[in-house]
């Protein structure tokens, strides 16, 4: 049995869903502990399939991580965290196997996109390489759809043929859009790739070069 007390017999098993929206649209990863946040947020926009278009942060029982350029200016009530300085083994996860380290994770201040990060540290598995989403359950919503509400307003239109802005909302949704459509293959691919651009902290930071 591995040690509680090993860091390298681990990996986090992180269930995340987006809230106010039902059916819900989640995925289920796993994690190496030594994964920074810049880079959890890099599997978190590949694993859903989001455009990395807007800003984010992670709310970590209150401590704000991200990427503290983007408030130069001083205009937030509070401090933003680098999120390449906090990894998933600084954290504190509870010994017992049934308690759940939870964050929450917001993209796009507009819309709102919230997710729910629920943590719990598993045995890692010899062979296995980290991090992959293992599960999911439907497509993330099309960027600038107006959040939850505007999403459910969009997937009315989206079903109904009759609708009059049916047409339009096909459209712009695009042909391989599906709501019900979730591809881990594509997913864990897209980790792959945007972990190699990123290089351990964030790719928009790497493209302004």
């Amino acid at each position: 049995m591995a040690s509680p007390f090993d860091p390298d017999a681990f990996v986090i098993a992180a269930d995340v869903h987006i809230l106010d929206i039902e059916p819900k649209i989640s995925r289920s990863l796993e994690l190496p502990v030594e994964l920074n946040f810049a880079q959890l947020h890099e599997v978190l926009q590949a694993a859903f399939g989001w455009t990395d278009s807007h800003l984010h942060q992670f709310n970590i029982g209150g401590l704000i991580v991200g990427a503290p350029e983007f408030d130069e200016d001083g205009l937030s009530d509070h401090r933003t965290f680098e999120a390449t300085e906090i990894r998933l083994q600084d954290l504190v996860f509870p010994y017992d196997e049934d308690d759940r380290l939870r964050i929450l994770y917001e993209y796009d201040f507009g819309d709102s996109w919230r997710h729910r990060i629920v943590m719990r540290r598993i045995p890692a598995q010899a062979g296995i390489t980290y991090p992959k989403c293992v599960a999911g359950s439907r497509s993330r919503p099309p960027e600038d759809v107006g959040g939850p509400s505007g999403y459910f307003g969009f997937l009315e239109a989206w079903h109904d043929a009759a609708h009059e802005e049916h047409k339009a909302m096909r459209r712009w949704a695009g042909r391989k859009f599906d709501p019900e459509h979730v591809d881990i293959e594509a997913a864990n691919n897209a980790i792959v790739k945007a972990l190699r651009l990123a290089r351990g902290g964030y790719r928009f930071r790497r493209q302004r070069r």
